[in-house]
């Protein structure tokens, strides 16, 4: 993606490096261990050929980048898009590596891309070049479930996952194949896959921005109260983590009031409902001209919306030195990955914003993969040795309380309190509650940081994954 003039000498990973130095001089850590920290293990760039379905022959360009390997496997999402290129893929592997450590997730960060615009291929040709890039991974030992684990990110689906995954085992990649579930993540439930995964990106910027509001002395210096429910929000992004985030806002209380794609952004003071939102532009091929709802014209113009949260959940540098003064958001939740430039981050800290980094507030997508890997590599569900347990002994506290009470309950309401009580807690309920004690404990800690140093919350989530990561290269001996 294309930035603006003023940030265009500036390249993502620099961006991404000139964040990680303000925070690293926090720490007392020795000069060598943070130039290994920061700096990208391995790249892999590949080209290959793709035979056409009319018979012509591309040659795609596709990339895989394994940042650290203080943990291991690594762990990052592929995408594919026409902007991809090196530097932007080990920006975001290293995204990965910070993003892992500040939730506890025991993964390196890795990141893969190819080059191509998916709405230029037919799916079967998408299938060729999903396959021909696993082929490529394996043949350089750049996937494996103990190695490297992909995922979906911008542009992949869990249907891409899935053929990642018959790839991988189908051709004899692995000898291993017991585990060979576990070698890529975000697939589809009936392919080893984990409920919840889908969602869980802009479920976790829910419970992140969620948190936020809700410390009284941080909303008061904002001029905010606590909560969502007088909340307005503006979301950039309809894709999965801005739809399921905007969802998510929705339903806790916040009034959403702008909503923005690449054809345009639409407003409304009275609030939109997103599904009809989403059902409008299904059924006309565009957000505009959403009844009720101003059209604007340009989609970077909602960014400059009045609200009290802003959500970019589209790609990088879309707030920017030409562009960050115009915010008027008194929060913005990065979800998605590095969405404020360097520059702008110290303008929009300078006006006193609260911004909520992209390496806490989208971990969700990452936490709720490492849920998926457990269940493969354990080859349990979720919640398949309790579920009856905990139900039975609910059941057996109702009896309880009917003995004691000398009251039994008639059939209407003892079936109302075992679906409200009683039921045990499925595969999906225990992901979305892993994911929220994740993301709240998370974002405790990073705030914890942000009072210690008197610093930025952005800055306090570097000294986290810094203090971490260097704390694993100790324990391997590497460094004192």
């Amino acid at each position: 993606m294309a930035t603006n003039a003023t940030d265009h000498h500036v390249s993502f990973s620099e961006q991404v490096n000139r964040m990680f130095d303000k925070a690293a001089t926090f720490l007392d850590h020795p000069a060598g261990l943070i130039a290994q920290i920061k700096n990208c293990n391995s790249v892999y760039r590949m080209e290959f050929p793709l035979k056409r379905d009319d018979g012509s022959i591309d040659v795609i360009t596709a990339y895989r980048a394994e940042h650290s390997h203080h943990k291991q496997p690594t762990k990052g999402g592929i995408r594919y898009a026409g902007n991809v290129n090196e530097d932007e893929v080990v920006a975001l592997a290293s995204l990965m590596t910070y993003k892992c450590a500040i939730v506890d997730v025991p993964f390196g960060g890795a990141k893969g891309g190819i080059k191509i615009n998916r709405g230029d291929y037919s799916e079967t040709e998408i299938e060729r070049i999903t396959r021909r890039y696993t082929f490529e991974l394996q043949k350089k030992n750049f996937i494996g479930p103990g190695i490297d684990v992909p995922a979906p990110d911008y542009g992949t689906r869990p249907s891409d996952m899935a053929v990642i995954l018959d790839t991988y085992t189908s051709l004899t990649l692995t000898e291993n194949p017991i585990d060979a579930l576990a070698c890529v993540t975000g697939k589809p439930v009936g392919q080893g896959g984990v409920r919840g995964r889908n969602e869980a990106t802009g479920r976790g910027v829910y419970y992140g921005i969620r948190e936020a509001v809700s410390f009284s002395d941080d909303m008061e210096r904002l001029g905010l109260s606590t909560g969502l429910d007088d909340k307005t929000v503006v979301v950039q992004g309809l894709g999965n983590v801005g739809y399921h985030a905007a969802k998510y806002l929705q339903e806790g209380g916040a009034t959403l009031v702008g909503l923005a794609e690449y054809e345009g952004a639409i407003h409304s003071e009275n609030g939109l409902d997103l599904d009809a939102v989403v059902a409008h532009r299904k059924e006309t091929g565009s957000i505009l001209n959403f009844p009720g709802a101003t059209n604007i014209e340009f989609s970077a113009q909602a960014l400059e919306l009045e609200c009290d949260i802003l959500v970019p959940a589209a790609l990088e540098s879309q707030i920017r030195k030409d562009n960050a003064s115009q915010i008027k958001a008194k929060i913005v939740g990065e979800a998605a990955n590095g969405p404020v430039t360097a520059d702008a981050d110290a303008i929009l800290n300078e006006k006193g914003v609260l911004i909520i980094p992209d390496i806490f507030l989208n971990a969700g997508g990452v936490t709720v993969s490492y849920f998926e890997w457990l269940r493969n590599l354990s080859h349990v569900r979720h919640g398949r040795m309790n579920r009856r347990f905990e139900e039975n002994s609910a059941r057996r506290i109702l009896e309880a309380i009917e003995t004691l009470s000398g009251t039994q309950f008639n059939q209407e309401t003892l079936g109302h309190v075992i679906t409200k009580v009683a039921l045990g807690a499925s595969e999906e309920d225990l992901v979305n509650s892993g994911l929220e004690d994740t993301m709240v404990a998370a974002y405790h800690e990073v705030r914890e940081l942000t009072k210690k140093h008197n610093t930025d919350q952005r800055t306090a989530a570097f000294i986290s994954a810094l203090d971490k990561v260097a704390s694993s290269y100790s324990q391997m001996g590497i460094f004192p």
